[in-house]
């Protein structure tokens, strides 16, 4: 029988980073001295979240009006230009050092995915930055819906053409893709926990690691 590893991008096998990034594009209007940044990437992430609850729009306009309500909310002033620059620098983004080995050794074994809230034009670099082929890259603007929606798993299954009972889904993004799929029926979950976070007995079963680099050992190459 087929067996997929399935990997959510951003955080997991993609060096994510939206909130130095951020900074950088934002450094001219930021007054550090009256301005919480913790607070202000916080409330980004929140409203990232808040807009893929919504319903779908292309991810380089959740990351342009994310942006702008943030920026309101803590009194900044908003540019089209500070949106675009945010959108451009997604692609550059590269894996984090772990990730290209583990997923090769993962290939000796297993097809390999991506399930990523994402646009096709944003993942596809992303994807030539980590440097191993993918069986199948698989977005939201395929699914036409954004992780936590069902539809975009159930859209991923279609795809590749298999039942939840063939996927090993491994992420870092718990309200993204633990919270979602513990009802799938998936044969397995790993928790990619970079963070160090706490997890939920509500949730079991799912394995947790570190990072990536232990994830060939867990799942037998």
């Amino acid at each position: 029988m087929r067996e997929i590893v399935t990997f959510d991008a951003y955080g997991t096998l993609v060096d994510f980073q939206l909130g130095p990034t951020t900074l950088k594009v934002l450094s001219d209007r930021l007054d550090l001295d009256n301005l919480d940044v913790d607070e202000f990437l916080d409330d980004f992430r929140v409203m990232r979240f808040q807009a893929v609850l919504e319903a779908y729009r292309p991810y380089h306009e959740i990351l342009h009006s994310s942006l702008r309500n943030a920026m309101r909310l803590h009194g900044l002033e908003y540019r089209e230009s500070d949106g675009d620059a945010l959108v451009d620098a997604v692609p550059t983004f590269g894996p984090f050092p772990e990730v290209p080995d583990a997923l090769r050794a993962l290939k000796s074994r297993y097809e390999i995915a991506i399930i990523s809230n994402t646009d096709d034009n944003l993942i596809a670099r992303n994807v030539e930055n980590i440097g191993v082929e993918f069986d199948h890259v698989i977005t939201a603007q395929q699914a036409g819906a954004y992780k936590p929606d069902r539809q975009t798993f159930e859209h991923a299954f279609t795809t590749m053409g298999v039942e939840p009972s063939q996927v090993i889904h491994t992420a870092q993004g718990w309200e993204y893709d633990h919270i979602p799929t513990r009802d799938l029926g998936l044969k397995r979950r790993v928790w990619i926990n970079r963070f160090g976070r706490p997890g939920s007995a509500d949730y079991q079963p799912y394995d947790e690691l570190p990072d990536l680099s232990g994830l060939p050992q867990l799942l037998g190459c």
